[in-house]
């Protein structure tokens, strides 16, 4: 079996607050978890999970996940309606990537930073999203940078 990635675990001093944020926002979905000793809650990202911990520990500043969604515009707007927007962390809160791909950075109420990506700008609503910068506007961008992409599997498709 190769290698891939299975879940994702992070603090949620108020794990309920955390995880109805998850359901309400992306629309995940609560599993069944193990007693650990201390309060804990899975939910599922797809084929993957998410795994909230109620620890008392501070979430790093810059330390990140990003969960892909199919519905970018109903995502911008519950995290509008929450004030859920990072617009400092990374440089910006929203942008458009080499690849065609848009990216969106928000908090959790526990203060994680949640990236948001979609893999296609040109199709995002524009009445809902009124900016959407390319990250080479602000960044400068070499052709090595303009190769990456976020979903590789379209790249390929697209060759």
């Amino acid at each position: 079996m190769p290698t891939t990635l299975n879940h994702v675990s992070i603090s949620a001093p108020d794990i309920e607050a955390s995880a109805r944020f998850y359901e309400e926002v992306f629309g995940l979905e609560r599993v069944p978890a193990p007693n650990f000793g201390f309060p804990v809650l899975w939910l599922r990202a797809g084929d993957l999970q998410l795994h909230l911990f109620q620890r008392d520990v501070e979430p790093p500043q810059r330390h990140h996940f990003a969960l892909t969604v199919d519905d970018f515009e109903a995502v911008y707007r519950k995290a509008e309606k929450l004030g859920a927007f990072d617009d400092t962390t990374m440089g910006r809160r929203i942008s458009e990537l080499p690849d065609g791909a848009v990216q969106l950075y928000l908090r959790d109420p526990a203060g994680n930073l949640v990236e948001v990506d979609y893999p296609d700008a040109a199709s995002v609503d524009r009445q809902v999203v009124k900016e959407l910068p390319k990250l080479e506007e602000k960044f400068p961008q070499n052709e090595h940078n303009r190769k990456a992409t976020l979903f590789p599997a379209q790249a390929r498709s697209r060759s």
